[in-house]
């Protein structure tokens, strides 16, 4: 399953975010360090079900679809707060750190609003520096990455003793616990014309620059320009935007998506998480506080906004940002469905460059083991095995024990 961290600096937001995502109830507040531990939970990426283009009523397992639109599980950890000199030990110590290694995208929390200031503690809106507290935050990471190889260096010295290890497979065995893969490495080494100087050579600055490398290649960030809803925040937008780039920046109200998900279960209103509206189902069942509520979060965030942009910042990250296809296997190619008539039962996220086989492994190893070709379900053509696996294909996996039968 795909894992989505979410770090950020104290009070960024970053719990409230993660209790929108998953809406479960971490513990939140205004004092630096309330999350202790990891949370841990569920989250959904929205995508637009092959239900309508094939015309059929589905029935998901592994997912669901509601309106036309699937929802597909990854798991979500909001890690505490980070400060200078976490990689240190430094507030909440290094182990949160390595945790955020182990994720395979990073959503990077900022208060868009300015309300935080550099120790992390809530001020006036517009005193804080949201550009400032990124680079903190990365930072305390590249630092952590850096410690990480300079203290596993004397490792890799005595794997290249070695000669039929060379210096990729060497750093390959004491990275790939972080989730860091080969071509990363020879990628990180070939942008730091690393690849050809001796290891032995290498000085705290060489370490330095691959470990950045490393860093942004194996954990595609995006931020999320958090408090939207708040003065000051536009503006600060901007910056980030200018600094950035608008595609790796996501305008956020965290706090509004979590009210809105919990009006929505409440019975209160009717809202999908993406959708650019929310319809009040009886306005006269409602209290003052709550009807002010919900008038606030139409004109600061739905008027000039358009949504509160969290189910945005998962699915970007996620498909865009990891380049991950949505694939539904079938065992029947003419219903679209398994052996019980579900129909589409499934929706697997697949990276870019999947072939059927990787399809058949991350489903069952059975299937894996026992894999004979794959059939395009929709047009009916049998796949070379070396076909790259597109989004919202629809995928029937033909084994040796199926032709059997």
């Amino acid at each position: 399953m795909v894992r989505i961290g979410i770090i950020g600096k104290t009070n960024a937001g970053k719990t409230t975010l993660f209790n929108a995502i998953t809406m479960m109830n971490a513990e939140v507040s205004n004092y630096p360090f309330t999350t202790k531990d990891p949370n841990v939970g569920i989250g959904y990426v929205k995508t637009a079900c092959m239900c309508k283009e094939l015309g059929v009523k589905d029935s998901p397992q592994n997912s669901v679809c509601v309106d036309g639109w699937r929802f597909i599980p990854v798991e979500v950890v909001d890690l505490p707060g980070l400060i200078k000199g976490a990689s240190e030990g430094l507030g909440l110590g290094t182990r949160f750190l390595s945790v955020a290694a182990q994720a395979d995208v990073i959503l990077h929390v900022v208060d868009a609003s300015g309300s935080i200031n550099a120790k992390g503690e809530i001020c006036e809106p517009g005193m804080g520096s949201p550009l400032a507290d990124y680079y903190d935050i990365e930072e305390e990471l590249i630092k952590w990455y850096t410690k990480n190889l300079l203290e596993n260096a004397d490792k890799v010295r005595r794997a290249l003793q070695n000669k039929s290890i060379n210096l990729p497979s060497a750093l390959y065995d004491i990275l790939s616990g972080i989730k860091v893969t080969y071509p990363q490495i020879i990628e990180a080494l070939s942008r730091t014309k690393l690849l050809e100087v001796p290891f032995e050579d290498w000085e705290e600055d060489e370490f330095r620059a691959f470990a950045t490398e490393i860093r942004y290649l194996s954990k595609p960030t995006l931020i999320v320009a958090n408090k939207m809803d708040r003065p000051v925040a536009e503006k600060n937008l901007n910056g980030l935007i200018e600094t950035f780039g608008r595609s790796f920046v996501i305008p956020v109200s965290a706090e509004v998506e979590l009210l809105l998900r919990r009006a929505e279960k409440a019975g209160a209103i009717s809202y999908t998480p993406g959708d650019e509206k929310f319809v009040v189902k009886d306005a006269s069942k409602l209290t003052p506080r709550q009807k002010w509520a919900l008038e606030y979060i139409q004109s600061r965030v739905f008027d000039k906004w358009l949504r509160t942009g969290v189910d945005l910042a998962i699915t970007t990250a996620v498909l865009k940002l990891l380049r991950i296809n949505v694939v539904y296997p079938v065992e029947d190619a003419k219903k679209y469905s398994d052996r019980k008539g579900n129909v589409l039962p499934d929706a697997y996220l697949m990276p870019q460059g999947s072939t059927p086989k990787d399809l058949a492994r991350q489903i069952h190893s059975e299937l894996y083991d026992n894999f004979l070709y794959a059939i395009d379900s929709v047009s009916g053509i049998r796949l070379p095995n070396d076909y790259e696996l597109r989004d919202r294909d629809v995928i029937t996996i033909v084994t040796t024990k199926k032709r059997k039968t």
